[in-house]
């Protein structure tokens, strides 16, 4: 399967259209996968790979990357965020399925996993967990002030020196350039800011009981060079919390950008486990 083969398709959700990117036969075992302060763009390089076991949908949440909505502090927390991807699965025909998040979307699965009872398998991909977040580069958008000040030229400049910052290989102007384009939106601009304002460590803090009871079989898939969620996290989580193991690639933020096929064999391994 090449990347010629990833459509990108939108579902209405409660009154909202979102976009995913869908990978896979539709009769394959649906995998959901969900972003956090990117967008689905972050699981392109890995989707043909993972199309050949499973039905990938790639989701773009409420104003983020290619879907329409705007969120705001409320409906950005991970609780919430849980609800509306539920109702997409719900809208997509998935009863349970397996679950991957990276970032943020990794606390939103770990939601899932412990409270929703529909997830089968999870991958957690230099995601959020504990207390590993907000990091101070988000953590500063809880002030209005600073959200009133930033402007879509500002965010553009931003995000492109995040991404920059997310993958270890030099990226192309072009790739930084594909990375960044939602946030030419200023609607996309208020919601990325709207999730940096809602991000709370409580959120993942009090789902490790949860965890720890439900046991989902869990592979955490992680680029040990990351600046933003240190791969001693993902050891920790591995360590305490059962059914759950780490598979360690180079990269950065963004594994799926600096090892692709690595990444893609360790989330396939996991989910023909």
């Amino acid at each position: 399967m090449s990347e010629q083969q990833v459509q990108r398709k939108q579902v209405q959700v409660n009154g909202t259209g979102l976009s995913y990117l869908e990978a896979g036969g539709r009769s394959a075992a649906p995998l959901l996968l969900l972003h956090g302060t990117f967008w689905s763009r972050v699981w392109l390089p890995v989707l043909p790979a993972l199309g050949t076991h499973s039905r990938c949908v790639a989701l773009d949440l409420p104003g983020f990357g290619a879907s329409d909505g705007e969120l705001d502090v409320h409906s950005a927390t991970v609780p919430e965020l849980a609800r509306t991807v539920l109702a997409a699965a719900d809208a997509l025909g998935m009863d349970r399925f397996n679950l991957a998040g990276h970032d943020i979307g990794g606390g939103i699965a770990q939601h899932l996993a412990a409270t929703s009872g529909r997830v089968d398998r999870l991958v957690l991909m230099n995601s959020v967990m504990f207390d590993s977040w907000p990091v101070p580069a988000v953590e500063r958008f809880r002030d209005p002030q600073v959200r009133a000040s930033m402007g879509v030229n500002e965010m553009l400049t931003a995000r492109a020196e995040t991404t920059r910052k997310a993958v270890a290989r030099p990226l192309s102007d072009d790739e930084v350039a594909d990375y960044v384009s939602p946030w030419k939106d200023p609607t996309r601009v208020r919601s990325w800011m709207a999730m940096a304002a809602a991000a709370d460590a409580r959120y993942t803090m009090d789902l490790v009981p949860a965890l720890r009871e439900a046991a989902v079989p869990t592979r955490l898939v992680w680029g040990r060079e990351d600046e933003f969620q240190k791969i001693t996290f993902a050891r920790r989580y591995s360590a305490e919390i059962p059914a759950s193991d780490l598979v360690e690639v180079p990269g950065k933020h963004i594994p799926t950008e600096d090892s692709p096929e690595q990444v893609a064999e360790a989330i396939l391994d996991h989910l023909a486990a």
